[in-house]
């Protein structure tokens, strides 16, 4: 069968599922961050080495897909966020994917000096993804999303890849981004 959408209905289920959000509850995104910081923390302050596979599979898993197939993010979007009862704040989703691919670029890297028996190093690889996570949980400061940014002005990342991003930013009250 082709992959056209005949009678309203997707026959590939697989493109919805791994689709990113756009746009991106900050809220959950900040808190998903300080999960990410307390993992990091729990990995490097009681040698759980096996962590590093959950902390890299978990960052995949949210450039795949968001908080699809995150455990993390499913708890935070599923049973924190929504107890906290804190006005959702919507920012663009194309920068917040990107931060969780550089995310996962360290996590993984982590992951495969862990393999190799490079554990210091990981711990290194590791302390770094817990200061970014940090800032952003703490400060709202997604260094990954400043990156995004100045490729996008470099012209790195075509225009039309964050055309949301103005959208996102012309709803909120007084523009601008947050």
């Amino acid at each position: 069968m082709s992959g056209d959408n005949r009678g309203g209905t997707d026959r590939r289920p697989w493109r919805a599922a791994l689709s990113f959000p756009n746009p991106v509850n900050e809220v959950s995104a900040r808190l998903v961050a300080a999960g990410v910081v307390a993992m990091c923390l729990l990995a490097t302050g009681l040698n759980l080495r096996w962590f590093t596979v959950l902390i890299a599979y978990g960052f995949v898993a949210r450039v795949a897909s968001g908080p699809t197939f995150s455990p993390l993010g499913q708890f935070v979007t599923r049973v924190v966020t929504p107890r906290l009862g804190a006005r959702a704040r919507p920012v663009a989703g194309p920068p917040k994917r990107f931060a969780q691919g550089v995310g996962a670029v360290f996590s993984v890297s982590a992951l495969v000096l862990t393999l190799a028996g490079l554990w210091t190093a990981a711990e290194g690889v590791l302390g770094a993804l817990a200061l970014f996570a940090f800032l952003e949980s703490a400060l709202g400061l997604c260094l990954g999303c400043k990156t995004f940014a100045v490729l996008m002005r470099l012209g790195l990342v075509p225009a039309e890849v964050c055309e949301s991003c103005n959208n996102i930013w012309l709803a909120r009250p007084g523009g601008g981004p947050a």
